[in-house]
Protein backbone atom coordinates (compact mmCIF):
# COMPACT_ATOMS: atom_id res chain seq x y z
CA UNK A 1 0.00 0.00 0.00
CA UNK A 2 1.32 3.46 -0.95
CA UNK A 3 0.21 6.19 1.41
CA UNK A 4 -1.28 9.34 -0.13
CA UNK A 5 -0.46 12.83 1.05
CA UNK A 6 2.65 12.01 3.06
CA UNK A 7 4.79 14.99 4.03
CA UNK A 8 8.43 14.81 5.07
CA UNK A 9 9.47 17.34 7.71
CA UNK A 10 13.19 17.75 8.24
CA UNK A 11 14.51 19.68 11.25
CA UNK A 12 18.05 21.04 11.24
CA UNK A 13 20.36 21.32 14.22
CA UNK A 14 19.29 24.92 14.83
CA UNK A 15 15.80 23.58 15.57
CA UNK A 16 17.30 21.58 18.45
CA UNK A 17 19.78 24.03 19.93
CA UNK A 18 17.97 24.70 23.22
CA UNK A 19 14.76 24.04 25.11
CA UNK A 20 12.83 26.83 23.38
CA UNK A 21 13.75 25.58 19.90
CA UNK A 22 12.84 22.02 20.84
CA UNK A 23 9.41 23.14 22.08
CA UNK A 24 8.77 25.00 18.81
CA UNK A 25 9.82 21.92 16.85
CA UNK A 26 7.45 19.71 18.84
CA UNK A 27 4.59 22.18 18.25
CA UNK A 28 5.19 22.17 14.51
CA UNK A 29 5.06 18.38 14.46
CA UNK A 30 1.93 18.25 16.64
CA UNK A 31 0.17 20.71 14.31
CA UNK A 32 1.28 18.92 11.13
CA UNK A 33 -1.52 16.40 11.19
CA UNK A 34 -1.38 12.79 10.05
CA UNK A 35 0.86 10.99 7.57
CA UNK A 36 4.16 12.68 8.29
CA UNK A 37 7.73 11.49 8.56
CA UNK A 38 10.29 13.51 10.51
CA UNK A 39 13.97 13.58 9.52
CA UNK A 40 16.31 15.06 12.09
CA UNK A 41 19.85 16.45 12.17
CA UNK A 42 22.17 16.28 15.15
CA UNK A 43 21.64 18.73 17.99
CA UNK A 44 23.36 22.03 17.17
CA UNK A 45 27.11 21.76 17.77
CA UNK A 46 27.21 18.00 18.33
CA UNK A 47 28.77 17.05 14.99
CA UNK A 48 31.59 19.53 15.63
CA UNK A 49 31.98 18.06 19.11
CA UNK A 50 32.27 14.57 17.63
CA UNK A 51 34.95 15.77 15.20
CA UNK A 52 36.83 17.26 18.16
CA UNK A 53 36.48 13.99 20.07
CA UNK A 54 37.98 12.08 17.13
CA UNK A 55 40.90 14.49 16.75
CA UNK A 56 41.70 14.41 20.45
CA UNK A 57 41.32 10.62 20.68
CA UNK A 58 44.09 10.34 18.09
CA UNK A 59 46.28 12.29 20.51
CA UNK A 60 45.34 10.65 23.81
CA UNK A 61 42.86 8.17 25.25
CA UNK A 62 42.57 10.43 28.30
CA UNK A 63 40.34 12.80 26.32
CA UNK A 64 37.60 10.30 25.51
CA UNK A 65 35.50 10.40 28.67
CA UNK A 66 35.70 14.19 28.95
CA UNK A 67 34.45 14.64 25.41
CA UNK A 68 31.63 12.17 25.96
CA UNK A 69 30.54 14.02 29.10
CA UNK A 70 30.60 17.27 27.13
CA UNK A 71 28.34 15.82 24.41
CA UNK A 72 25.93 14.45 27.02
CA UNK A 73 25.71 17.89 28.61
CA UNK A 74 24.84 19.41 25.19
CA UNK A 75 21.76 17.18 25.08
CA UNK A 76 20.92 17.97 28.71
CA UNK A 77 20.95 21.67 27.77
CA UNK A 78 18.41 21.09 24.99
CA UNK A 79 16.11 19.45 27.54
CA UNK A 80 16.34 22.33 30.00
CA UNK A 81 12.91 23.36 31.23
CA UNK A 82 11.37 19.95 30.59
CA UNK A 83 10.20 17.80 33.54
CA UNK A 84 12.97 16.12 35.51
CA UNK A 85 11.56 12.62 34.98
CA UNK A 86 11.54 13.16 31.21
CA UNK A 87 15.09 14.59 31.12
CA UNK A 88 16.39 11.66 33.15
CA UNK A 89 14.58 9.09 31.00
CA UNK A 90 15.92 10.56 27.74
CA UNK A 91 19.48 11.02 28.97
CA UNK A 92 19.50 7.43 30.25
CA UNK A 93 18.54 6.22 26.75
CA UNK A 94 21.24 8.38 25.17
CA UNK A 95 23.86 7.21 27.66
CA UNK A 96 23.12 3.59 26.71
CA UNK A 97 24.01 4.43 23.11
CA UNK A 98 27.10 6.33 24.25
CA UNK A 99 28.70 3.03 25.29
CA UNK A 100 29.01 2.14 21.60
CA UNK A 101 30.48 5.56 20.78
CA UNK A 102 32.94 5.16 23.63
CA UNK A 103 34.20 1.87 22.15
CA UNK A 104 34.78 3.53 18.79
CA UNK A 105 36.71 6.43 20.32
CA UNK A 106 38.87 4.19 22.48
CA UNK A 107 39.57 2.07 19.40
CA UNK A 108 40.81 5.18 17.60
CA UNK A 109 42.92 6.13 20.63
CA UNK A 110 44.51 2.69 21.03
CA UNK A 111 45.29 2.14 17.34
CA UNK A 112 46.18 5.77 16.61
CA UNK A 113 44.41 5.23 13.30
CA UNK A 114 41.19 6.56 11.81
CA UNK A 115 39.66 4.82 8.82
CA UNK A 116 36.93 6.48 6.76
CA UNK A 117 34.30 3.89 7.78
CA UNK A 118 35.10 4.40 11.46
CA UNK A 119 34.95 8.18 11.12
CA UNK A 120 31.56 7.94 9.40
CA UNK A 121 30.27 5.60 12.11
CA UNK A 122 31.35 7.99 14.88
CA UNK A 123 29.84 11.04 13.19
CA UNK A 124 26.50 9.26 12.77
CA UNK A 125 25.93 9.28 16.52
CA UNK A 126 24.80 12.91 16.57
CA UNK A 127 21.68 12.02 14.59
CA UNK A 128 21.16 8.79 16.54
CA UNK A 129 21.05 10.78 19.78
CA UNK A 130 18.77 13.53 18.43
CA UNK A 131 16.28 11.01 16.99
CA UNK A 132 16.01 9.34 20.41
CA UNK A 133 15.62 12.70 22.11
CA UNK A 134 12.95 14.12 19.79
CA UNK A 135 10.96 10.89 19.64
CA UNK A 136 10.87 10.64 23.43
CA UNK A 137 9.69 14.25 23.82
CA UNK A 138 6.97 13.67 21.20
CA UNK A 139 5.78 10.58 23.07
CA UNK A 140 5.62 12.61 26.26
CA UNK A 141 3.47 15.18 24.41
CA UNK A 142 1.00 12.50 23.36
CA UNK A 143 2.36 11.96 19.83
CA UNK A 144 2.92 8.30 19.01
CA UNK A 145 6.48 8.18 17.72
CA UNK A 146 9.47 5.94 17.03
CA UNK A 147 13.16 6.74 16.57
CA UNK A 148 14.37 5.09 13.34
CA UNK A 149 18.03 4.77 12.39
CA UNK A 150 18.85 5.00 8.69
CA UNK A 151 21.06 1.92 8.65
CA UNK A 152 18.34 -0.18 10.30
CA UNK A 153 15.82 1.14 7.76
CA UNK A 154 18.06 0.09 4.88
CA UNK A 155 18.97 3.48 3.40
CA UNK A 156 21.58 1.88 1.18
CA UNK A 157 24.34 3.95 -0.45
CA UNK A 158 27.53 3.52 -2.43
CA UNK A 159 30.85 3.22 -0.58
CA UNK A 160 31.85 6.88 -0.61
CA UNK A 161 32.04 7.31 3.15
CA UNK A 162 32.17 11.12 3.27
CA UNK A 163 29.90 12.09 0.36
CA UNK A 164 27.76 9.05 -0.28
CA UNK A 165 25.09 8.66 -2.93
CA UNK A 166 21.94 6.71 -2.17
CA UNK A 167 21.17 3.66 -4.31
CA UNK A 168 17.66 4.93 -4.89
CA UNK A 169 15.96 1.74 -6.06
CA UNK A 170 17.04 -0.49 -3.20
CA UNK A 171 16.88 2.31 -0.61
CA UNK A 172 13.34 3.22 -1.71
CA UNK A 173 12.17 -0.36 -1.46
CA UNK A 174 13.62 -0.74 2.04
CA UNK A 175 12.33 2.59 3.31
CA UNK A 176 8.86 1.92 1.99
CA UNK A 177 8.73 -1.47 3.69
CA UNK A 178 10.00 -0.03 6.98
CA UNK A 179 8.16 3.29 7.21
CA UNK A 180 4.73 2.79 5.65
CA UNK A 181 3.50 0.37 8.35
CA UNK A 182 4.48 2.91 11.01
CA UNK A 183 2.70 5.76 9.22
CA UNK A 184 -0.40 3.63 8.64
CA UNK A 185 -0.52 2.84 12.38
CA UNK A 186 -0.52 6.55 13.25
CA UNK A 187 3.11 6.59 14.38
CA UNK A 188 5.45 9.47 13.52
CA UNK A 189 8.82 7.97 12.47
CA UNK A 190 11.76 10.17 13.52
CA UNK A 191 14.44 9.21 11.01
CA UNK A 192 18.13 9.94 11.45
CA UNK A 193 19.44 12.24 8.74
CA UNK A 194 22.99 12.66 7.42
CA UNK A 195 24.00 9.01 7.04
CA UNK A 196 23.22 5.78 5.27
CA UNK A 197 24.76 2.32 5.00
CA UNK A 198 26.62 0.32 2.36
CA UNK A 199 25.41 -3.06 1.13
CA UNK A 200 28.07 -4.51 3.40
CA UNK A 201 26.63 -2.79 6.48
CA UNK A 202 29.12 0.05 6.96
CA UNK A 203 27.93 3.55 7.77
CA UNK A 204 28.40 6.32 5.18
CA UNK A 205 27.69 10.04 5.46
CA UNK A 206 26.28 12.62 3.05
CA UNK A 207 28.39 15.59 4.14
CA UNK A 208 27.34 18.72 6.03
CA UNK A 209 23.62 19.52 5.71
CA UNK A 210 23.27 15.93 4.48
CA UNK A 211 20.00 15.51 6.38
CA UNK A 212 18.34 17.54 3.60
CA UNK A 213 19.47 14.84 1.18
CA UNK A 214 18.08 12.16 3.52
CA UNK A 215 14.73 13.94 3.51
CA UNK A 216 14.70 13.91 -0.29
CA UNK A 217 15.46 10.17 -0.41
CA UNK A 218 12.68 9.41 2.09
CA UNK A 219 10.26 11.61 0.14
CA UNK A 220 11.02 9.83 -3.13
CA UNK A 221 10.68 6.41 -1.49
CA UNK A 222 7.26 7.27 -0.07
CA UNK A 223 5.96 9.29 -3.05
CA UNK A 224 5.53 12.21 -0.67
CA UNK A 225 3.53 15.22 -1.75
CA UNK A 226 5.90 17.74 -0.13
CA UNK A 227 9.12 18.25 1.82
CA UNK A 228 9.43 20.91 4.51
CA UNK A 229 12.98 21.80 5.53
CA UNK A 230 12.78 23.57 8.90
CA UNK A 231 15.74 25.80 9.72
CA UNK A 232 16.46 29.10 11.50
CA UNK A 233 16.11 31.23 8.34
CA UNK A 234 13.03 32.42 6.45
CA UNK A 235 14.30 30.96 3.18
CA UNK A 236 16.43 32.26 0.33
CA UNK A 237 17.13 35.98 0.02
CA UNK A 238 18.14 38.25 -2.85
CA UNK A 239 21.56 38.58 -1.16
CA UNK A 240 23.28 37.96 2.14
CA UNK A 241 21.75 40.34 4.75
CA UNK A 242 25.16 40.48 6.44
CA UNK A 243 26.36 42.47 3.40
CA UNK A 244 23.19 44.02 1.96
CA UNK A 245 20.68 45.76 4.23
CA UNK A 246 17.68 45.89 1.88
CA UNK A 247 17.45 42.24 0.85
CA UNK A 248 14.22 40.74 -0.42
CA UNK A 249 12.84 37.35 0.55
CA UNK A 250 12.35 34.98 -2.37
CA UNK A 251 9.03 33.17 -2.39
CA UNK A 252 9.81 30.86 -5.34
CA UNK A 253 12.85 29.22 -6.92
CA UNK A 254 13.42 26.34 -9.31
CA UNK A 255 15.38 23.23 -8.37
CA UNK A 256 18.24 24.44 -10.55
CA UNK A 257 18.37 27.94 -9.06
CA UNK A 258 18.32 26.63 -5.49
CA UNK A 259 20.99 24.03 -6.28
CA UNK A 260 23.31 26.66 -7.80
CA UNK A 261 22.81 29.02 -4.86
CA UNK A 262 23.55 26.20 -2.43
CA UNK A 263 26.52 24.69 -4.26
CA UNK A 264 28.64 27.81 -4.47
CA UNK A 265 27.45 30.03 -1.66
CA UNK A 266 24.23 29.96 0.36
CA UNK A 267 24.47 27.14 2.92
CA UNK A 268 20.72 26.95 3.34
CA UNK A 269 20.19 23.57 1.71
CA UNK A 270 22.36 20.62 0.71
CA UNK A 271 23.01 21.14 -3.04
CA UNK A 272 22.44 17.46 -3.81
CA UNK A 273 18.96 17.48 -2.30
CA UNK A 274 17.40 17.86 -5.73
CA UNK A 275 19.17 14.89 -7.39
CA UNK A 276 16.71 12.23 -6.18
CA UNK A 277 13.74 14.61 -6.53
CA UNK A 278 14.09 15.20 -10.27
CA UNK A 279 12.27 11.99 -11.14
CA UNK A 280 9.26 12.84 -8.95
CA UNK A 281 9.13 16.65 -8.98
CA UNK A 282 8.30 16.85 -5.28
CA UNK A 283 8.12 20.49 -4.08
CA UNK A 284 10.40 21.63 -1.26
CA UNK A 285 9.73 24.50 1.10
CA UNK A 286 12.23 26.21 3.39
CA UNK A 287 10.52 27.09 6.68
CA UNK A 288 11.74 28.99 9.73
CA UNK A 289 11.36 27.53 13.20
CA UNK A 290 11.62 31.12 14.46
CA UNK A 291 8.46 32.11 12.57
CA UNK A 292 6.41 29.00 11.70
CA UNK A 293 3.61 31.12 10.20
CA UNK A 294 5.89 32.52 7.47
CA UNK A 295 5.57 30.53 4.20
CA UNK A 296 9.29 30.72 3.36
CA UNK A 297 10.68 29.80 -0.04
CA UNK A 298 9.02 27.14 -2.19
CA UNK A 299 11.26 25.25 -4.62
CA UNK A 300 9.77 23.36 -7.56
CA UNK A 301 11.05 21.79 -10.79
CA UNK A 302 9.32 24.50 -12.83
CA UNK A 303 11.20 27.76 -13.12
CA UNK A 304 10.00 31.22 -14.06
CA UNK A 305 11.79 34.27 -15.38
CA UNK A 306 11.60 37.27 -13.07
CA UNK A 307 11.16 40.65 -14.76
CA UNK A 308 14.69 41.60 -13.69
CA UNK A 309 15.99 38.06 -14.44
CA UNK A 310 18.47 37.87 -11.54
CA UNK A 311 16.82 36.58 -8.39
CA UNK A 312 19.76 36.28 -6.02
CA UNK A 313 23.45 37.04 -5.60
CA UNK A 314 25.59 34.50 -3.82
CA UNK A 315 29.28 34.32 -2.94
CA UNK A 316 31.96 32.08 -1.51
CA UNK A 317 34.96 33.40 0.42
CA UNK A 318 36.41 29.90 0.77
CA UNK A 319 37.28 29.49 -2.91
CA UNK A 320 40.84 29.60 -4.24
CA UNK A 321 42.34 29.11 -7.67
CA UNK A 322 45.21 26.78 -8.54
CA UNK A 323 46.64 27.66 -11.95
CA UNK A 324 48.24 24.75 -13.77
CA UNK A 325 50.66 26.08 -16.40
CA UNK A 326 52.23 24.40 -19.39
CA UNK A 327 52.43 24.69 -23.19
CA UNK A 328 49.22 23.25 -24.59
CA UNK A 329 47.80 21.96 -21.28
CA UNK A 330 44.39 23.30 -22.24
CA UNK A 331 44.03 21.16 -25.35
CA UNK A 332 46.28 18.12 -24.94
CA UNK A 333 44.15 14.99 -24.51
CA UNK A 334 44.13 13.42 -21.06
CA UNK A 335 45.70 16.25 -19.07
CA UNK A 336 42.49 17.39 -17.34
CA UNK A 337 41.49 13.78 -16.73
CA UNK A 338 44.89 13.08 -15.17
CA UNK A 339 44.58 16.13 -12.90
CA UNK A 340 41.01 15.23 -11.92
CA UNK A 341 41.95 11.66 -11.07
CA UNK A 342 44.92 12.72 -8.95
CA UNK A 343 42.87 15.20 -6.93
CA UNK A 344 39.85 12.92 -6.61
CA UNK A 345 42.04 10.11 -5.26
CA UNK A 346 43.17 12.52 -2.54
CA UNK A 347 39.64 13.54 -1.65
CA UNK A 348 39.95 17.03 -3.17
CA UNK A 349 36.83 18.37 -4.87
CA UNK A 350 37.08 20.58 -7.96
CA UNK A 351 34.32 23.19 -7.98
CA UNK A 352 34.96 24.30 -11.54
CA UNK A 353 37.60 24.35 -14.29
CA UNK A 354 38.42 27.19 -16.68
CA UNK A 355 40.98 26.54 -19.39
CA UNK A 356 43.11 28.36 -21.92
CA UNK A 357 45.79 26.95 -24.19
CA UNK A 358 48.56 27.44 -21.63
CA UNK A 359 46.70 27.30 -18.33
CA UNK A 360 44.12 25.19 -16.52
CA UNK A 361 42.48 27.10 -13.69
CA UNK A 362 41.08 24.92 -10.93
CA UNK A 363 38.55 26.35 -8.49
CA UNK A 364 39.14 24.55 -5.19
CA UNK A 365 38.38 25.05 -1.55
CA UNK A 366 41.10 27.28 -0.09
CA UNK A 367 41.93 24.68 2.52
CA UNK A 368 42.77 22.22 -0.27
CA UNK A 369 45.05 24.47 -2.36
CA UNK A 370 48.38 23.57 -0.73
CA UNK A 371 47.58 19.88 -0.60
CA UNK A 372 46.52 19.98 -4.26
CA UNK A 373 49.92 21.46 -5.14
CA UNK A 374 51.62 18.54 -3.40
CA UNK A 375 49.40 16.02 -5.19
CA UNK A 376 49.96 17.55 -8.63
CA UNK A 377 53.66 18.31 -8.17
CA UNK A 378 54.77 14.90 -9.59
CA UNK A 379 52.96 15.74 -12.85
CA UNK A 380 55.42 18.59 -13.46
CA UNK A 381 57.78 16.04 -14.96
CA UNK A 382 55.51 15.93 -18.01
CA UNK A 383 53.21 18.50 -19.57
CA UNK A 384 52.86 20.76 -16.51
CA UNK A 385 55.59 23.33 -15.97
CA UNK A 386 54.32 25.31 -12.96
CA UNK A 387 51.62 25.47 -10.30
CA UNK A 388 50.51 28.90 -9.06
CA UNK A 389 48.08 29.36 -6.17
CA UNK A 390 45.79 32.38 -5.76
CA UNK A 391 44.05 32.53 -2.42
CA UNK A 392 43.12 36.18 -1.86
CA UNK A 393 39.99 35.87 -3.99
CA UNK A 394 36.26 35.27 -3.65
CA UNK A 395 33.68 33.88 -6.02
CA UNK A 396 30.51 35.81 -6.83
CA UNK A 397 27.50 34.26 -8.52
CA UNK A 398 24.29 35.68 -9.91
CA UNK A 399 21.40 33.25 -10.25
CA UNK A 400 18.13 33.39 -12.14
CA UNK A 401 16.16 31.64 -14.85
CA UNK A 402 16.68 33.30 -18.24
CA UNK A 403 20.18 34.63 -17.60
CA UNK A 404 21.56 33.30 -20.87
CA UNK A 405 18.63 34.64 -22.90
CA UNK A 406 18.50 38.30 -21.82
CA UNK A 407 20.80 40.47 -23.95
CA UNK A 408 23.04 43.07 -22.37
CA UNK A 409 22.53 41.98 -18.79
CA UNK A 410 26.17 41.12 -18.06
CA UNK A 411 27.52 44.27 -19.69
CA UNK A 412 25.29 46.40 -17.49
CA UNK A 413 26.17 44.42 -14.38
CA UNK A 414 29.94 44.57 -14.92
CA UNK A 415 29.70 48.28 -15.73
CA UNK A 416 28.16 48.88 -12.31
CA UNK A 417 30.87 46.75 -10.65
CA UNK A 418 33.63 48.62 -12.53
CA UNK A 419 32.29 51.94 -11.20
CA UNK A 420 33.21 50.66 -7.75
CA UNK A 421 36.81 50.24 -8.89
CA UNK A 422 36.54 46.45 -8.84
CA UNK A 423 38.41 44.34 -11.38
CA UNK A 424 36.75 41.07 -12.46
CA UNK A 425 39.51 38.47 -12.75
CA UNK A 426 37.83 35.39 -14.18
CA UNK A 427 34.39 34.61 -15.59
CA UNK A 428 32.50 31.33 -16.00
CA UNK A 429 29.39 31.36 -18.17
CA UNK A 430 27.45 28.63 -19.93
CA UNK A 431 28.10 25.80 -17.49
CA UNK A 432 24.64 26.47 -16.08
CA UNK A 433 21.66 28.08 -17.77
CA UNK A 434 20.61 29.75 -14.52
CA UNK A 435 23.92 30.93 -13.04
CA UNK A 436 26.86 33.14 -13.95
CA UNK A 437 30.03 33.19 -11.86
CA UNK A 438 33.07 35.43 -11.65
CA UNK A 439 36.03 36.02 -9.36
CA UNK A 440 37.15 39.21 -7.61
CA UNK A 441 39.74 39.97 -4.96
CA UNK A 442 38.43 39.05 -1.54
CA UNK A 443 38.83 42.64 -0.32
CA UNK A 444 36.39 43.76 -3.05
CA UNK A 445 33.68 41.17 -2.31
CA UNK A 446 31.32 43.26 -0.18
CA UNK A 447 31.45 46.21 -2.58
CA UNK A 448 30.80 43.89 -5.53
CA UNK A 449 27.76 42.20 -3.97
CA UNK A 450 26.31 45.56 -2.88
CA UNK A 451 26.88 47.10 -6.33
CA UNK A 452 25.14 44.23 -8.14
CA UNK A 453 22.23 44.20 -5.70
CA UNK A 454 21.72 47.97 -6.04
CA UNK A 455 21.73 47.63 -9.83
CA UNK A 456 19.41 44.62 -9.68
CA UNK A 457 16.83 46.43 -7.52
CA UNK A 458 17.04 49.59 -9.62
CA UNK A 459 16.28 47.79 -12.88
Amino acid sequence: MIAVGIRVLKFGGSCLKDGDSLRKTVEVIKNAGKDIVVVVSAVSGVTDALIKAIDEALESENTVLGNIRSIISMHEKVLSGFPEYLRKSIIDKIVEKFSELKRYLYGVAYTQELTRPVKAAILSFGERFSALLLSAVLENEGVKSKACEADDLGLVTDENYENATALIDVASRNLKESLLPLIDSGTVPVVTGYFGVTRGGRVTTFGRNGSDYTAAIVAVALDAEKIELWKDVDGFMSADPKIVSDVEKLDRLSYYEAAELSYFGARIIHPRTFEPLLSKGIPVSIRSILDPSFPGTTITPQGYIHERVIKSITYNRSIGVLRVHGPGVGYKPGVIAQIGQALSSSGINIYSILTSQTSINLLLDKKDIRRAMEVLSPLKEGTITALTPEEDIALVGVVGEGLMKRKGIFGQMFSRVAKKGVNVEMVSAGASEVAYYFIVKEKDLDATVQAIHDWMIDR
